[in-house]
């Protein structure tokens, strides 16, 4: 009968989130996640093939805590959906620095753009409901927005900045605003209002 683990994957994948909200994930070691649970090295490799495997779990465990913190923003009525999205991010930066700087400031250079399109569908059809834009016009507004709301929340997540939400909350809407004007003439031109 092959041996008990004493702790699950899941546990050893809250373990090693843990590893990496302090330390970053270049610190998530075999040796470390054992540190961290308290145990050898073997249990890990009971319950996953390699560190590898540990850092993919560690990825896609991260991936829905921040998705939990967008559903959450999205739903408060603290601010207009789209607004919440790009506060949720920031707020995931704020108060997830390691988590952030592994979903959204690693290489991704591998990964197909064509696929996180699709992730952002909901906001792309938030802002053509709103703006009564096309698609495409939808995607760029949407990828200005982001380059903004994505600034910020790099600086507060490497400790450049610690702005407050009521004053990011004034810039987001400053650069929206912006935006809203400069793509309704553009639609306006394009005949796609």
């Amino acid at each position: 009968m092959p041996p008990k683990f004493k702790f699950t994957k899941a546990e050893i994948t809250n373990a090693a989130l843990e590893v990496t909200r302090k330390i970053g994930i270049s610190g998530l070691t075999a040796r470390s996640l054992a540190l961290e649970l308290g145990c050898s090295v073997k249990p890990i490799f009971g319950q996953f093939q390699n560190m590898e495997a540990v850092n993919q779990a560690v990825l896609e465990a991260a991936g829905n805590l921040y998705q939990q913190y967008l559903q959450t923003g999205m739903t408060s009525s603290k601010y207009p959906p789209y607004k919440a999205s790009g506060m949720a991010y920031i707020r995931f930066a704020k108060e997830e620095k390691e988590l952030f700087k592994l979903l959204f400031m690693r290489d991704r250079s591998g990964e197909k753009i064509d696929e996180e399109k699709e992730k952002i569908r909901p906001l792309l059809d938030l802002i053509q409901e709103s703006l009564g834009i096309s698609e495409e016009n939808a995607y760029l507004f949407h990828l200005e927005m982001w380059i903004f709301v994505h600034g910020i929340a790099t600086m507060a997540a490497t400790g450049y900045l610690d702005w407050n939400d009521e004053f990011i909350s004034k810039t987001l809407t400053d650069v929206y605003t912006g935006l809203k004007g400069r793509f309704s003439e553009r639609g306006a031109e394009d005949g796609c209002n």
